[in-house]
């Protein structure tokens, strides 16, 4: 099969581990008989630089065009001052906006061989942390109606939250149909005991519910939410929940792993196309750009995301994910999750031991699914 991938390498670390993931792709094309054509184009903070806007319309209709995007790290200080029209970010924001993405999928996973890593106590993290947060993305003050002005009190600023049931039930029916493939749970965060947006979010959320009989709702309150999924994470399957707080608790669920830089991130159509970054999008440590010390998983985490979701190759997202196990069981580490008796290496190296461990678990298989080369 033939795929056609917009490849944006973005900012900092982003061409880096984004080199890292085409090589992965590379050696599942080798491997499986596919055939992924890669088209580089400019984006975020690289396109301001050079083109002058972080999403020209080349790059856009580029992204239209191909059947998935994949995006390296975005942004970093040396664009904090530019105006909000030349922000990296506004980047994602029109891709997702022109490809109609509509939930953001982050798997929240602990290898049990980094658990050393994780700042949670053994006797929480001994149960296991494997959950999936599906984050609305089409609605919530994010993506509302925004006002700047003046009124009695001086300079005022507003964010409309607004949702209808169209937008929930989106993420409603990804959350409980992922559910039923894994431990039957889903649980609903929101703030119906005071948002208007959040009472229609739960009410909608229930009739949806009604759909998967098998699946087992539970709602909570965000902030009781954020206090729940530090205590006991193994008590959460699959988390649902709106824009705005999504965005907060994904990435607080994210560094209770203690790997959040080995995490992928999947953004959604309904039909399964959209973009894959890693899931720290904006890497904040700019000391190590250029040198050979970035952790490259992430993103390579979110090229089996998009194997699985916008080009249904189950056994070969397989392969990726579990070449990343075999990779870290054999001992090698980047910097970031390194430790003595481990065996340091670069951004570079790490893609290669990747894509060793996937000849070596490729050539072991049945090869039912496999071609022969």
């Amino acid at each position: 099969m033939n795929y056609k991938i917009a490849l944006i390498k973005g900012d900092g670390i982003g061409p880096e581990i984004s080199n890292e993931a085409a090589k992965v792709l590379k050696e599942i094309e080798k491997n499986y008989g596919h055939k992924f054509e890669i088209n580089e184009v400019y984006g975020a903070g690289d396109a301001v630089d050079k083109l002058g806007d972080p999403m020209p319309k080349e790059t856009l209709d580029a992204c239209i065009e191909s059947d998935a995007v994949l995006i390296g790290n975005i942004g970093g200080s040396k664009w904090n001052n530019v105006p909000l029209d030349k922000k990296p970010v506004k980047a994602i924001l029109e891709i997702r906006k022109a490809l109609n993405v509509t939930s953001n999928l982050r798997p929240i996973t602990l290898n049990q061989n980094l658990r050393e890593f994780s700042p949670l106590k053994e006797s929480i993290i001994s149960k296991g942390i494997d959950i999936l947060v599906v984050r609305d993305l089409a609605g919530s003050v994010i993506c509302g109606e925004k006002k700047l002005g003046v009124g009695k009190f001086g300079r005022e600023g507003s964010d409309l939250e607004y949702y209808n049931e169209d937008i929930v039930r989106k993420s409603a029916n990804r959350a409980f149909s992922a559910a039923s493939t894994r431990r039957n749970l889903v649980s609903s965060i929101d703030k119906s005991n005071v948002l208007a947006s959040s009472m229609l979010w739960k009410e909608i959320v229930n009739e949806t519910s009604e759909n998967y009989p098998s699946v087992k709702l539970k709602h909570h309150l965000v902030d009781t939410a954020a206090m729940e999924v530090i205590l006991n994470p193994d008590k959460f399957d699959v988390i649902v929940t709106t824009n705005m707080f999504g965005d907060i608790l994904a990435d607080e669920l994210s560094q209770i792993t203690g790997t959040a830089c080995m995490l992928p991130s999947a953004e959604l159509d309904i039909n399964g196309k959209g973009l894959f970054t890693p899931n720290q999008l904006h890497h904040p440590d700019e000391s190590i750009i250029g040198m050979d010390k970035a952790n490259p998983i992430g993103l390579i985490s979110s090229v089996a995301l998009m194997l699985r979701y916008s080009f249904d190759l189950q056994e070969e997202a397989d392969i990726i994910e579990r070449s990343i196990d075999l990779a870290i069981e054999k001992g090698y580490r980047t910097e970031d999750i390194f430790s003595k008796g481990t065996k340091l290496i670069g951004t570079q190296m790490m893609g290669d031991v990747i894509c060793d461990c996937i000849n070596e678990l490729a050539s072991s298989n049945s090869g039912v699914n496999k071609v022969a080369i």
